[in-house]
């Protein structure tokens, strides 16, 4: 087969059977949560997030990230100057350790200890035949206050999640904000997209396979990430061949220059992709870019 031959099978959404053992996985996770008496008398949203949500899944990835989350207490950010008392807002007395527990003890409850594991970030349930493994992960709503005002008069605020690690400090994340922007990048885009993403994953693990030591340890989205910050009129070309020449040539050419990775982000747009924090750097991400196109035989 020619490499466009193996992109167009690569770029094809997840079946119908994995979307379905995808919502099963998130179908059962929410009755585990309901089925807790002191959870469901609290305000928690419980949601499938990540490629599964997004539709960039490959079968190479076999978890669904399923997110918990504790709507009320929250973790909250201010502008600089700025404390919980200009917002109105109070301590809380529900800890973040404290509503993990809770978590954790209601999956047991439901799937049985044997099952659920628990992680430093999340909890893994074991896979059966009708549901993919989960991970888990216990958050609160994360609000990031931006010092403006709503129509309302309220304090506008970015709603998204943040847990803290057993080993760590707290982590941010938006992936409400992660799953519309790439929505909306993939309508603008003629769905080219989130094919782009899956090629370019399916591609890093047949590198991986293959013993390209550059394709090791490359999140998932990271790659999402990379391709969501090539311009939409790079998209759509004759082949998905040249569609991707045109990503690695761009990601490529822009991790390699600092006044043009700098301001990158993430899918959501609300965390710089290169900055501290991340769990990859600008380095690791040239340099899997670079093995890509060699991998692929580009001249």
């Amino acid at each position: 087969m020619s490499w466009e031959d193996v992109f167009i099978s690569w770029a094809q959404a997840p079946s119908t059977a994995e979307e379905q053992k995808c919502a099963n996985a998130e179908s059962q996770v929410k009755r585990a949560i309901a089925a807790n008496q002191p959870l469901a008398a609290m305000s928690v949203t419980t949601f499938a997030q990540g490629s599964y949500r997004a539709r960039t899944n490959v079968r190479q990835e076999s978890d669904v990230d399923i997110c918990v989350r504790c709507n009320n207490p929250f973790f909250a950010s201010y502008p600089e100057g700025k404390a919980d008392t200009d917002f109105g807002n109070v301590p809380a007395t529900l800890t973040f350790p404290q509503f993990k527990n809770s978590v954790f003890t209601a999956l047991c409850e439901f799937f049985g200890h044997d099952a659920v594991h628990w992680g430093k970030k999340a909890f893994d349930v074991q896979e059966t035949s009708r549901r993919w493994d989960s991970d888990v992960i216990p958050t609160l709503e994360m609000r990031r206050y931006t010092g403006t005002y709503n129509t309302d008069g309220s304090h506008h605020y970015h709603s998204g999640v943040a847990f803290v690690p057993d080993d760590g400090s707290r982590i941010e994340n938006w992936p409400n904000q992660n799953y519309e922007n790439g929505v909306a990048k993939n309508n603008a885009t003629a769905r080219r997209y989130k094919r782009l993403v899956r090629i370019l994953k399916r591609l890093r693990y047949r590198m991986e396979d293959d013993r390209v030591s550059a394709a090791s340890n490359i999140p998932s989205f990271l790659i999402e990430c990379l391709v969501w910050n090539v311009p939409n009129h790079l998209f759509g070309n004759n082949t998905y061949t040249s569609d991707l020449r045109s990503v690695i040539i761009h990601t490529y050419t822009a991790t390699a220059d600092e006044r043009l990775w700098d301001e990158w982000c993430e899918v959501n747009e609300l965390k710089y992709l290169f900055r501290s924090g991340q769990a990859w750097t600008r380095e690791q991400a040239n340099t899997f870019l670079l093995a890509a196109w060699q991998y692929v035989g580009f001249q």
